[in-house]
């Protein structure tokens, strides 16, 4: 993160509230309502934006930064946070973070708070800062990308939160349930520091967010926060020697060593033969073609933070 700056006045502020319409429509109008009565009388302008499904997010988060507010703000899980910040990286536009998820790993690691309610005070009374963000081919990513098990993952979790809700409980079962199908590990090159490591593994995932590595137990959140990746290679090549490297990892007892290998570093690419592959990143699945060429983008998005410096959220780094 880059030093603190003055604190931002909302009351001057062009606000622009971006979510998904279709999220758990009982909860939702619930958080309109709050918005209406905390938020708006609150701001210089407020406008509310809403998706009707999570896939046009990306589209009208886009259609929004060209719009002219100072301020646009995200209500929603990673995956809202993710295609918000997608649409404004490198521009002037600030974003705020309303956590709506399973997870939060990115409001976990800015310290706004892990309800809205605690959000919504930081940005009632909030500080501008500039923070690094990932970058592969093009594609802006918060807390991680994979390859490998992990999108098949995603897939998996959809139907099981289809037909039981979304819950951490079914998060972790889809792992399971995914990995069991897995059929074939990937061979792949990955160039880092001008050094190539050749690997045959079932899963790549690397990694933005301290947080969530921190959360596993897992190496690397002090140099995440230090603005590199963590790139974690699975040593594992068929589903049950990863299975158990999954379970090791639920109950924080995974071993880098023993599970993984792990490279530490701010630009990376992997080659893998096959060019179209399916990536997950933040929650969300997109094809993306080999080489996969992965940046950190310094200081590429402008966010508010708590203005007293003070994290909202147990155990946050900042």
């Amino acid at each position: 993160m880059q030093d603190q700056t003055d604190g931002f006045d909302l009351g001057q502020a062009k606000v622009c509230v971006i979510m998904n319409r279709g999220s758990g429509r009982k909860k939702h109008r619930a958080l309109v309502r709050m918005l209406e009565e905390r938020l708006a009388p609150a701001c210089g302008s407020y406008h509310l934006r809403q998706s009707r499904k999570g896939s046009d997010l990306p589209r009208l988060a886009r259609q929004v930064a060209h719009e002219g507010y100072d301020l646009v703000i995200a209500a929603g899980g990673d995956g809202t946070q993710s295609a918000v910040a997608g649409a404004l990286v490198g521009t002037q536009t600030i974003m705020g973070v309303l956590p709506g998820g399973t997870f939060n790993y990115f409001a976990r690691d800015l310290g706004v708070g892990e309800t809205v309610d605690d959000a919504l005070d930081t940005i009632l009374d909030a500080r501008v800062e500039s923070v690094d963000v990932g970058e592969a081919n093009g594609l802006i990513f918060l807390n991680n990308i994979s390859l490998g098990a992990y999108p098949h993952i995603l897939k998996t979790r959809e139907g099981i939160y289809r037909r039981w809700g979304r819950s951490r409980l079914a998060a972790y079962w889809s792992v399971l349930v995914a990995l069991r199908r897995l059929r074939r590990p990937m061979q792949l090159e990955a160039r880092a520091d001008g050094e190539t490591r050749r690997y045959t593994s079932a899963l790549v995932f690397v990694a933005r967010s301290a947080y969530q590595l921190e959360s596993f137990g897992l190496e690397g959140a002090d140099e995440i926060r230090k603005g590199q990746f963590a790139v974690l290679i699975a040593k594992a090549r068929q589903p049950l020697p990863l299975i158990r490297s999954a379970i090791r990892l639920a109950f924080g007892h995974s071993a880098k060593d023993d599970d993984f290998d792990l490279i530490l570093t701010s630009e990376l690419q992997i080659d893998t033969p096959k060019r179209r592959q399916l990536v997950a990143h933040d929650g969300e699945k997109t094809v993306l073609t080999s080489p996969f060429r992965l940046q950190v983008r310094r200081a590429g998005l402008r966010v508010l933070l708590p203005a007293d410096g003070i994290s909202k959220t147990a155990g946050a780094g900042n």
